[in-house]
């Protein structure tokens, strides 16, 4: 379906003229007959291309340029001028129009750059897609951050990509393992083939091994045809096991099988069928203190964790918070056509100092919620609405925090101490229902069920 361009005319006759010829050339036309309309519609959604006349009732034709290269860089606008403007107009070619096109003028010879302007338009989105997939190809561009752990990890990960070894990705839920999996998938032989992604965590026992092998026919009640499972899909390509430690200990067996003898049955089946998929898998919990506690089978630990790689927690990071919270605001600040947002300095200063538990997923929500709040330019700390204000679960002061041994450790006590508090104030607030509770929270029930006992929650 072609895009829509904006035609800006307070002439009536004019843009209905336009306006029927650009549609009988099979483009769909949106018209605002002032700056103020066309300043609203601008505002409101993207224009591939706007064609306006450049004095205007209210915000004139430059004004309309300005606005909408602020809001995307990449829009194109044609100016329509009258005798006397011309100087004006080529004014407005150096603040990024396309165009310009000087009254009264033949039709054809609009059309004829309309078209043009569309062509570049084409050749700039498959420029920018070929870039991203360069980039992605070659490179870590989507991974933010200098701090010297981050840079570690990128370098562990580019040297186990090439390989078929397993790995095994560590570290707190949000830090980005998913993205990390991507990395090692794309900077490996098998980048041209499937990335396939199973959350253990998101399903219940009785579908895992399904959704991860697949059935037979007549496997079980409604099992009406047969059925590939994702381990199928991943041939030849990557299969990322996301939350590896929420796996059925039968469906470890069948994994364990799958890693040492690349074949599998399906549910119901007797056929053995042979697969090339490279296994990654990451995990959010300690998988040796599972191990110990008989939830996690020994050999399949050893078998993943034969390249582990342990991704530091954001609030480890330093000054790569600040780096982020900069990438987020671009990003979200174009998603929601927002301009020029910036944080106060008091807002750098609660970013830099807020712990972060939910690290890069919470810090990225964070920005995006106070992005799409955001009333003025700058975005305050009270935008960002960090912490657990109005829990009525408390937080250990600082100095009731046990800060003995290493960081790390003194950081993984806090740490829990938080989730303790989170949980235990969701739980109150929805009156001990669990799948709300999980729902509240952002995780799985089985995550939930997970973490309520290795914070000695359970009851």
């Amino acid at each position: 379906m072609p895009e829509t361009i904006l035609l800006v005319e307070d002439k009536d006759v004019l843009r209905e003229m336009v306006r029927t010829a650009l549609v009988k050339a099979g483009h769909r036309v949106e018209e605002a007959h002032d700056g103020k309309t066309a300043l609203e519609k601008i505002r409101a959604r993207r224009f591939p291309l706007i064609i306006t006349d450049l004095k205007l009732p209210g915000p004139s034709g430059l004004d309309l340029l300005r606005a909408a290269k602020e809001l995307d860089e990449s829009a194109a606008v044609i100016l329509m001028t009258a005798y006397g403007t011309v100087d004006d107009a080529v004014r407005a070619l150096k603040e990024g129009a396309l165009d310009f096109i000087q009254k009264p003028f033949e039709v054809p010879h609009l059309l004829m750059l309309v078209e043009r302007a569309l062509g570049e338009q084409e050749l700039r989105r498959v420029h920018t897609l070929w870039r991203d997939e360069m980039e992605s190809s070659y490179g870590l561009p989507a991974i933010v951050g200098e701090d010297a752990s981050l840079k570690a990890v990128e370098q562990s990960i580019q040297r186990v990509a090439p390989t078929e070894a397993t790995v095994l990705l560590e570290g707190e839920s949000g830090t980005g393992k998913e993205l990390f999996a991507r990395a090692i998938h794309i900077l490996s032989p098998r980048r041209d083939r499937p990335f396939v992604t199973v959350n253990c965590a998101a399903l219940p026992e009785t579908l895992i091994e399904n959704e991860l092998f697949g059935h037979e026919k007549g496997a079980f009640t409604g099992a009406g045809t047969r059925k590939a499972g994702k381990v199928e899909f991943a041939n030849h390509g990557t299969l990322f096991l996301d939350e590896i430690g929420e796996l059925p200990l039968p469906t470890q067996a069948k994994l364990l099988r799958l890693i040492e003898e690349k074949v599998f049955e399906r549910l119901g089946g007797t056929q053995t069928i042979s697969v090339d998929a490279r296994i990654v898998a990451a995990t959010n919990a300690r998988l040796r203190e599972a191990v110990e506690h008989g939830r996690f089978r020994s050999d399949l630990f050893f078998r993943l964790a034969a390249f582990p790689v342990s991704i530091p927690p954001l609030r480890e990071r330093g000054e790569d918070i600040l780096a982020l919270a900069d990438y987020f605001l671009r990003k979200h600040s174009r998603e929601f056509r927002k301009a020029n947002l910036q944080f106060s300095p008091e807002a750098r200063t609660a970013l830099f100092s807020y712990a972060w538990p939910g690290n890069v997923r919470e810090l990225a929500n964070a920005i995006e919620r106070a992005v799409i709040l955001a009333d003025n330019s700058v975005i305050g700390p009270e935008d960002l609405a960090l912490g657990f204000a109005g829990s009525s679960a408390s937080l250990p002061a600082e100095k009731e925090f046990d800060l003995s041994g290493t960081l790390s450790e003194a950081t993984e006590r806090a740490v829990k101490a938080v989730e303790r508090a989170k949980i235990s104030s969701v739980l109150e607030e929805v009156g001990g229902n669990r799948a709300l509770a999980a729902e509240k929270l952002g995780i799985s029930a089985r995550i939930l069920s997970g973490k309520l006992r290795e914070l000695g929650l359970e009851t």
